[in-house]
């Protein structure tokens, strides 16, 4: 493993004579063994107290006193350092006191082991420390060999205080594509009534980095099934065995496809490369974008021949997505734009007209045609083994969005109140009438250009411009 250090954390490191037995932990260790990029540092500094750890870093930058009942420092670089900010904690050895994610006895102790502190964390991957001037790897608990292997397991009986570990595990599944091992699967079975415990911005945080953040989300969703805390997500554990047409669907039941959908979204190049809250939407677009299907799944008969058909699910799964984003504190500004996504996922099996492509886009806002052609992908992609190129329907879709200028934007309004008040029109009550009257004909294709709307003002409401 070669985890390269920022030179101004290397500079601290080397030069500060308090940090000898200072160790690098947790995520930066275990995405440096993967591979994969390492975003945050975070030092856990061993043999002194917090008060002193603060003072000894406010020589290097600002220090920000942030977590200290966690034995947390922020250290913030100036810019001629690089400006980079990283976390210092003091080992700690938590006990269970109470109920709640704020029932903890948090107690320091200067002469802790780094083998102590290890076993408070949570998943072997996650307990691995580095030490920094020898390159060496304190892995106590098997993580790295864990990590190799793709397996998921918590680190010590204390997994069990603390039932966020749970949620974790359902993102870093997602994340890594692990397989939890049967003991830890059973300790998660066992707080399953906890889970009322959690502060539900803490539960919103680990589904956003699952959303974010998934490699293979079908792992984390799996891992919510095996542990049992899929209950806490009926809308999810109802596409459990609710059946699909096998013609247009042999991959299985309606949580199958989900996770097969989830998968496919994560391996989009367009996915991948777009901004953090776009990952997010669309991932849960997805993953709720047949929530409607339990209900709506009936046996008709088509031609004499009894077909399972599921009518009017997208917008059945609306109320359904959006209790469940409610539920998890998903923040309104992402609940509408994922809904819309959910509602009009099988737009493409109808004919692109001018028209229809207008009112879509107009119905899709926040969100955007472009994006609900992936969604559209992921779902057509979700159906092995069923070839994963997606519908006709989509691309057409897409090349009309795309003529009309409208694939990444609503339309917006030709026909303004300035625009009323150049033909000498009044501010009252009648102008939004107009202007809404006005916005529904340039959507109808009645007109498409300023002069276009002046001529349909003067034909419909003998209104001149002057």
């Amino acid at each position: 493993m070669n985890l390269i250090l920022p030179d101004g954390l290397r500079e601290i490191l080397q030069k500060t004579p308090e940090l000898q037995r200072a160790y690098l932990v947790g995520g930066c260790v275990r995405d440096a063994l993967l591979g994969v990029p390492v975003l945050d540092y975070d030092i856990e500094v061993y043999g002194t107290n917090y008060e002193h750890l603060a003072q000894t870093l406010s020589s290097w930058g600002r220090t920000d006193l942030v977590g200290r009942s966690f034995g947390v420092i922020k250290l913030t670089l100036p810019e001629s350092r690089g400006g980079d900010t990283f976390d210092f904690t003091i080992p700690r050895a938590d006990s269970k006191t109470s109920p709640g994610h704020k029932g903890f006895d948090i107690a320091f102790n200067t002469s802790i082991t780094p083998r102590e502190a290890a076993a408070r964390r949570d998943f072997t991957i996650n307990s691995i420390l580095l030490d920094p001037r020898t390159g060496e790897l304190l892995d106590f608990y098997g993580g790295a060999n864990d990590l190799n292997n793709k397996i998921l397991r918590h680190t010590s009986p204390a997994f069990s205080e603390d039932p966020l570990r749970v949620l974790r595990g359902m993102q870093f599944a997602g994340r890594f594509n692990l397989r939890a091992v049967p003991e830890t699967l059973q300790l998660c079975h066992g707080i399953q009534n906890t889970y009322s415990e959690l502060a539900v911005e803490r539960v919103r945080e680990e589904w956003f980095k699952w959303a974010e953040r998934s490699t293979t989300p079908s792992s984390g969703l799996r891992f919510l099934v095996e542990t049992g805390w899929i209950k806490h997500y009926p809308e999810l554990e109802s596409l459990i065995g609710t059946p699909q047409n096998p013609e247009w669907h042999p991959e299985g039941d309606v949580f199958t496809h989900t996770c097969h959908c989830c998968d496919a979204m994560a391996t989009l190049p367009q996915w991948k490369t777009a901004l953090a809250e776009t990952r997010i939407v669309l991932m849960l677009a997805i993953l709720t974008h047949d929530f409607g299907k339990p209900s709506t799944t009936h046996t008709e008969s088509k031609n004499g021949v009894l077909r399972l058909v599921s009518p009017g699910h997208e917008e059945a799964g609306a109320p359904l997505a959006e209790n469940f984003l409610q539920r998890i504190d998903t923040p309104k500004a992402i609940r509408e734009r994922v809904i819309p996504l959910v509602t009009n996922h099988l737009f493409y099996i109808q004919a692109p007209t001018d028209r229809a492509v207008r009112r879509l886009a107009r119905r899709l806002y926040p969100e955007t045609i472009e994006h609900l052609t992936w969604i559209m992908e992921a779902d057509s992609m979700g159906r092995p083994p069923r070839p994963p190129a997606p519908p006709t329907g989509v691309n057409l879709l897409l090349e009309k969005a795309r003529q009309l200028q409208l694939q990444a934007s609503a339309p917006h309004p030709i026909l303004k109140g300035r625009h009323l008040l150049e033909c000498g029109l009044k501010p009252d009550k009648e102008f939004s009438t107009i202007l809404n009257a006005a916005f529904e004909a340039q959507i109808e294709g009645e007109f498409a250009d300023l002069d276009g709307a002046f001529l349909w003002l003067e034909r419909k409401h003998q209104i001149f411009k002057h």
